[in-house]
């Protein structure tokens, strides 16, 4: 599944993760990507919806 947000366009991105004694090693930052059904001009899809954008009623379910 793609964990991009098909409302905010919100997607993975780099970042890295560092210990007490400083040593970094790389990861990534995901969002929370959920695959719902939205209306979309009248009629029912399945899209992916970040839940930022579920939470602020940015997408009408159906």
């Amino acid at each position: 599944m793609s964990k991009v947000c098909t409302v905010c366009g919100k997607h993975p991105t780099a970042g890295r993760n560092v210990s007490h004694s400083h040593r970094v090693t790389n990861r990534m930052f995901h969002p929370n990507v959920q695959k719902v059904s939205v209306v979309v001009e009248g009629a029912v899809k399945k899209v992916n919806v970040c839940t930022k954008c579920l939470k602020a009623g940015k997408v009408t379910r159906g």
